[in-house]
C-alpha cells in the first residue's frame, strides 16, 4: 500500500466517523429531524474540509483540487454514511484524499498527518464554541423581552444540539484507535516501525471498532458522556460565567450552568 493510498483511506473515514444519541424510531420529531440533518450537513462538512484546509497549508492541494475544500455537504457526505447517522448515530462521509509526500511545508510526513487529522476535532471544537456563546446570546435576548415563541425554542435547541454534537464528533475522532484521527495524532508520537505496523491493520481495525460501536452504542455513548463532562466545564463554564455575570448586571435571571 503506498502513502497516498494510506492517507487517503485515513484521513477520510476517521474525519466522518460520529456517534450522537439522535434518533428514536418511537418519538418522530420532524423538527429535531431537520435539525439533525443540518447539524449532521454542517458537522461532518466543516470537519472534512478542515482536513482538506490544513492539507492545502501544508503544500499537498489533492483534496482541494477534487472540490473538497467547500463546506458543500454534497462534496463530503456518503448517502449510506448519512442513513445511518440520522437513523442510528453512526456515520462516516466520503475520504478526502491526501498524500503526505507533497506536505512540503511540513516537517515531515507524520506531522503533515498529524496536524491534518487534528484540524478535523479541532474544527468541530471551534463551532461547538461558537454554537454555545450564540445559545448564551439568545437566553439573554429572551430574558430581556421575557416572551418565549417557537422560534426562539428552535433556534436553543439547534444550538444546543450543534454544541454537543461537535464536542462529540471532537471527542471520538480524537480516540487513539485505528483509524481515527487521535490514532495519528497519538501515532506522530510512535517510532516509524511501529506506526507501520499499525497503518497496515488499520483498515481491519477501524471496521471492527466502528462495528463495535454499532453493536454497543448505548454502552459507548454512555463512556463519551463521562469524557464530555471535563470539555463542558473547559468549553461551557468560562462562556456561562460570562454570561450569568452580564445577566445579573441587566438585572436578568442568570442562565444555569451545564444545560
Amino acid at each position: 500500500m503506498s502513502v497516498r493510498q494510506i492517507g487517503a483511506y485515513r484521513v477520510g473515514f476517521t474525519a466522518a466517523v460520529a456517534a450522537f444519541p439522535f434518533f428514536n424510531l418511537g418519538d418522530f420529531d420532524i423538527v429535531g429531524l431537520l435539525i439533525r440533518v443540518f447539524v449532521m450537513c454542517l458537522s461532518l462538512s466543516l470537519h472534512e474540509c478542515a482536513h482538506s484546509w490544513m492539507a492545502l497549508r501544508l503544500g499537498d492541494d489533492t483534496s482541494a483540487l477534487m472540490g473538497r475544500l467547500s463546506l458543500n455537504p454534497a462534496r463530503h457526505l456518503d448517502p449510506m454514511g448519512a442513513l445511518t447517522f440520522v437513523l442510528v448515530g453512526v456515520g462516516w462521509a466520503k475520504p478526502v484524499p491526501v498524500n503526505p509526500a507533497r506536505m512540503t511545508k511540513a516537517k515531515s510526513m507524520k506531522y503533515g498527518m498529524m496536524l491534518t487529522s487534528l484540524a478535523g476535532p479541532v474544527s468541530n471544537l471551534i463551532l461547538a464554541v461558537i454554537s454555545w456563546i450564540i445559545f448564551c446570546v439568545i437566553w439573554t435576548i429572551l430574558s430581556a423581552v421575557n416572551v418565549v415563541s417557537a422560534l426562539a425554542l428552535t433556534l436553543s435547541r439547534l444550538f444546543l444540539t450543534l454544541y454537543s454534537a461537535n464536542v462529540l464528533l471532537a471527542i471520538f475522532n480524537l480516540l487513539p484507535v485505528p483509524p481515527l484521527d487521535g490514532s495519528r495524532v497519538f501515532g506522530f508520537l510512535l517510532p516509524d516501525r511501529y506506526l507501520d505496523l499499525v497503518m497496515r491493520y488499520e483498515r481491519y481495525v477501524g471496521m471492527a471498532f466502528l462495528f463495535m460501536v454499532f453493536m454497543f452504542r448505548g454502552a459507548f455513548m454512555t463512556l463519551l458522556g463521562w469524557i464530555l463532562v471535563p470539555f463542558n466545564y473547559v468549553i461551557q463554564y468560562p462562556i456561562t460565567l460570562l454570561f450569568r455575570a452580564i445577566q445579573s448586571a441587566l438585572g436578568f435571571t442568570p442562565m444555569p450552568f451545564f444545560m
